[in-house]
């Protein structure tokens, strides 16, 4: 059986990381953006990182430039915005794509996991994957879903 940390991806840094990593722990999977109108959303899921981490949870931040071009920057420039601006500690990842022929691997699982309410398709910035100790999708929530509201889902997890 196939699980997220059966894949891995390139940090900011260049890194090839291995998400065998995060092997037992609870992940928050996040396709963002620096320029999009749900970018505010980076300060929510700061918030979780900080809060559950020393229990075994883990944000991972896929920047995407596929919705509208709001992530236009490079890995250097994403990772200084995540920084200066949300003070973001959480691993962030090179700039993927989520969907069509060229998405990351990670993302086609994600994607064939869970669909949207609108399909499999990722619709746009924010979209998140909750992924359990076992390193199975257990649910996908919209890009308007607040990052704060699934603490309890997240609690539940741990």
């Amino acid at each position: 059986m196939t699980r997220v940390t059966d894949f891995s991806a390139r940090a900011l840094d260049g890194r090839d990381v291995s998400l065998k990593a995060f092997d037992g722990m609870v992940l928050l999977i996040v396709n963002t953006a620096s320029a999009c109108g749900f970018t505010p959303q980076y300060k929510g899921l700061e918030e979780l990182h900080r809060r559950f981490a020393s229990r075994g949870f883990a944000v991972l931040g896929f920047p995407c430039n596929q919705f509208g071009n709001q992530e236009p920057g490079d890995s250097a420039q994403i990772a200084t915005f995540c920084e200066r601006n949300y003070g973001v500690t959480f691993p962030m990842f090179e700039k993927i794509d989520v969907n069509g022929e060229t998405a990351h691997p990670l993302y086609k699982f994600l994607k064939s996991e869970k669909s949207g309410l609108l399909g499999a398709s990722i619709k746009w910035n924010f979209t998140k994957f909750l992924v359990d100790r076992s390193g199975q999708v257990v649910a996908r929530h919209a890009p308007t879903t607040r990052p704060e509201t699934l603490a309890r889902d997240i609690e539940a997890l741990l």
